[in-house]
């Protein structure tokens, strides 16, 4: 079985210019998920999808193959995962041999582990599921959350939960956007990752930051530095 980890980095971010290979914590981003797929012993090899030079030579440093550049089609505001990860694995199939699995790890998802990687690939290999990816619970019930209408005063989404106490309530998780692992089958044939071909990957909260705003980026450095700081204490 062939495994290949597929990081998608494009270069035209707008809301953090060069996100991708911008320093976090001493490191390109990028890198920080180029280690972890190196560390995970998971993958045959590790690429990154890229439309932009100066972040293709720099994954190069870091270990990891660029053998194509990004269509500029795919390489826009409006690129989807799914259909920028079956480019990947369809070029690959055409021009270096046969892929089973292909995980797509984010880019800026410097909290992804070697071991959450083991664990998705654990949950998938051998099943019939599509994909497993990485998930987290929301911090509050979403069937208490409140809207700001149009007229500044506020209303429930499901009033209905106005009396329901909070732990009678189902947990709710959502996408932690670090990694989704997948059969090349699934992602040739960009079958939905958020259904029922899909398994989670549960990661704590404490793991899981979005980062797409400057106070995101400062957010995960505090976050990220605990954490290892943590790490060196033990």
């Amino acid at each position: 079985m062939i495994r290949v980890a597929i990081i998608p980095a494009r270069g035209g971010s707008k809301r953090i210019p060069r996100k991708n290979i911008k320093a976090f914590c001493g490191k390109p981003m990028i890198a920080w998920s180029i280690e972890a797929a190196k560390a995970s012993g998971c993958f045959d090899k590790i690429i990154v999808s890229t439309d932009d030079i100066e972040i293709a030579e720099t994954a190069r440093q870091w270990g990891a193959q660029v053998p194509f550049m990004r269509p500029t089609e795919l390489s826009d505001d409006y690129a989807g995962t799914i259909p920028v990860i079956r480019h990947a694995v369809q070029w690959l199939q055409e021009h270096e041999g046969s892929v089973d699995y292909a995980c797509c790890i984010y880019a800026t998802a410097p909290f992804v582990s070697a071991e959450d990687l083991q664990q998705g690939w654990q949950l998938l290999n051998g099943t019939a599921h599509d994909y497993a990816f990485s998930v987290t619970s929301y911090a509050f019930p979403i069937q208490r959350a409140i809207r700001i209408t149009g007229q500044g005063s506020v209303a429930m989404f499901n009033p209905e939960h106005f009396m329901t106490r909070s732990q009678d309530l189902e947990e709710a998780w959502h996408d932690a956007g670090q990694f989704y692992w997948g059969t090349a089958a699934a992602w040739l044939a960009e079958k939905p990752l958020f259904a029922g071909g899909s398994v989670p990957v549960k990661l704590p909260r404490h793991r899981v930051q979005d980062i797409d705003t400057p106070e995101d980026w400062t957010r995960a450095e505090w976050l990220f530095k605990a954490m290892q700081a943590n790490v060196v204490a033990e």
